[in-house]
């Protein structure tokens, strides 16, 4: 029928309007945002890129607060982070475990018993660490008396062999005067070009031990004019112990100024290189 209403048209009417006739417009449904950032949220996700996920839950839950997805994706986010921290604390890592941690006490804080046993073997381990360290520090005290000891042992048979000497050739007494005016080192071997002291105590922050050691330091220093290197594993350790070590000398010998250097050694034992004047 459509035919007979074109009849007297011309030609190009004829199709200009059939074609409009013929063409109807196709719209794309709408893409719902959300959607989207949904799938963006999963994909994090399932790579193990949790701190983006975060930041993408938290965009969500300001656009969407009441979208019911999102209480799930908050505590599946939560125990990926759990998983992220019992990996850590197995390799040794507890500052990353705990960092793990604190992230999913964020996420679930109304859920305390999520984190419970990973918090519980946090602390276990930072307590074994902690006695192991504490452990090894007294080990590496009682190992530093036991070498002085016997230090001053040897230096107490050569006193003794040195003394046998000069009385062949001069008269008692006036060996044991000779003996007697010599100083004695504490710590450090006075022949030696340079001595070592360790320091363990300044790695378990042992401050009572440490001030007792650098009283017998500070005494070799002023006694044989030793300059001194203090090499610890943070620079900030150093200024702590050249004031303790300064406060000490100053008090044995006020016009004596020490001559101080650092070095900054993480991998190595606290300790000082004392080295006598001349040597």
């Amino acid at each position: 029928m459509k035919s007979f209403a074109f009849r007297g048209l011309p030609l190009f009417l004829v199709l200009l309007l059939a074609g409009c006739q013929s063409s109807q417009p196709h719209s794309l449904p709408p893409v719902d945002d959300l959607v989207v950032a949904f799938r963006q949220l999963d994909l994090s996700l399932a790579e193990e890129r949790l701190d983006d996920a975060r930041s993408q839950l938290s965009t969500l839950q300001q656009r969407a607060s009441r979208d019911t997805r999102l209480e799930q994706y908050q505590r599946q986010l939560a125990e990926a982070y759990m998983e992220q921290g019992r990996e850590a604390l197995q390799q040794g890592d507890l500052d990353r475990a705990a960092q793990a941690l604190g992230q999913a006490r964020s996420l679930m804080p109304q859920a305390p018993a999520l984190s419970h046993d990973l918090n519980q073997a946090i602390d276990s381990a930072r307590t074994a660490r902690q006695a192991a360290a504490e452990q090894q520090a007294r080990e590496a005290a009682a190992k530093l008396d036991a070498e002085r000891q016997e230090q001053l042992r040897q230096q107490r048979l050569a006193s003794e062999r040195q003394a046998r000497a000069a009385g062949a050739a001069t008269p008692a007494s006036q060996s044991t005067l000779v003996v007697e005016s010599k100083p004695t080192a504490r710590l450090i071997d006075p022949s030696a070009a340079t001595s070592s002291v360790a320091m363990p105590m300044l790695d378990t922050q042992d401050n009572e031990n440490l001030r007792r050691l650098l009283d017998s330091v500070a005494a070799d220093v002023v006694t044989f004019r030793c300059a001194v290197r203090i090499e610890v594993r943070e620079a900030k350790d150093y200024p702590w112990v050249a004031a303790l070590l300064s406060a000490r000398i100053k008090k044995l010998d006020p016009s004596f100024r020490p001559q101080l250097s650092q070095k900054v050694a993480p991998q190595q034992v606290p300790r000082l290189l004392l080295s006598p004047q001349g040597s």
